[in-house]
């Protein structure tokens, strides 16, 4: 795997790439970094040219101080620009959490870029939005959502040298079967402990203004899909849907109604993953993107 750096967008873009043939660019959650995809890179870079950026505020990308910059609108933009400096006019993109949110948007506003679109657990951002607002049980799968957005989130997060992450992602991955070796669990806070890394993930949900309810006056929601007109909602384009089916934080209620917005989907559901489904099942992640590719 070969590390690189772009100049895009006002930042300095980190990512991995490896393999050559047609392009598959991967988008990470939080708190995560590249190195989640490291199974599907090494497998899909045997025959496919596959990227994995650090997006901004993340491990070895820029961390703008400044919460506006980390806006959706910025956020689909460095993918763009990242595609643009690579020279890829089309792509699949291949996304989960924080990454799928920002890949559903670059694909409501960039759709001519991408040729497949595969999401891990997030559904479409007006369904996510909808729960958010009016889904009791939703609402509450979300509060750590109002707490990520707080002045104390970054002390509970880094609290016991980030135990939230190590036992909330690693341990209750490995409860699932999850193969985590402990090079690439240091590898992972060696990403967290990056200068500004915490604050730079987090200032996604405090830019997005997302979450349920807040009790000040917010309905909750969120602002990203300001500035799109209804139809532009609407995605043409192959989807798969990959569902870890025991998340406790994306339920399947964000799921009702998405042909009404996709109209070629698939669904591939795993019973025994919950958030993690890349750490907990990869090569049945693996084999679901093959599949996927093959028949679209």
């Amino acid at each position: 795997m070969e590390h690189q750096y772009a100049d895009i967008n006002g930042i300095r873009m980190h990512y991995v790439t490896q393999g050559a043939g047609e392009p598959i660019i991967f988008l990470h959650g939080f708190p995560e970094y590249w190195g989640i995809w490291k199974k599907q890179l090494e497998d899909l870079g045997r025959d496919h040219w596959v990227i994995a950026p650090d997006m901004r505020g993340y491990n070895l990308s820029s961390k703008p101080a400044d919460v506006e910059q980390y806006h959706i609108e910025h956020l689909v933009e460095d993918i763009r620009a990242l595609a643009d400096h690579l020279r890829i006019k089309k792509f699949t993109l291949v996304s989960q959490d924080w990454g799928a949110l920002v890949g559903w948007s670059f694909v409501l506003r960039h759709p001519q870029y991408v040729s497949r679109f595969v999401t891990i657990n997030m559904t479409h951002p007006a369904l996510l939005d909808r729960d958010l607002r009016e889904d009791a049980t939703q609402q509450q799968a979300s509060q750590y959502m109002l707490l990520f957005r707080s002045p104390e989130a970054e002390p509970f997060i880094m609290a016991d040298d980030y135990a939230f992450g190590r036992q909330g992602m690693f341990e209750a991955a490995r409860q699932l079967g999850a193969q985590i070796s402990a090079e690439d669990e240091a590898e992972m806070v060696t990403a967290w402990k990056q200068p500004g890394a915490i604050t730079g993930g987090l200032n996604y949900y405090r830019a997005a203004e997302i979450g349920p309810p807040d009790g000040q006056g917010s309905l909750g929601g969120s602002n990203l899909l300001d500035g799109l007109a209804p139809y532009r909602l609407q995605v043409d384009l192959p989807v798969l849907f990959i569902h870890g089916e025991m998340d406790p934080y994306l339920l399947p209620s964000g799921q009702v109604g998405l042909e009404d917005y996709v109209h070629d989907l698939t669904f591939r559901r795993i019973p025994d993953a919950d958030h993690s489904v890349t750490l907990e099942k990869p090569e049945l992640v693996n084999q679901f993107l093959r599949e996927f590719m093959l028949e679209n």
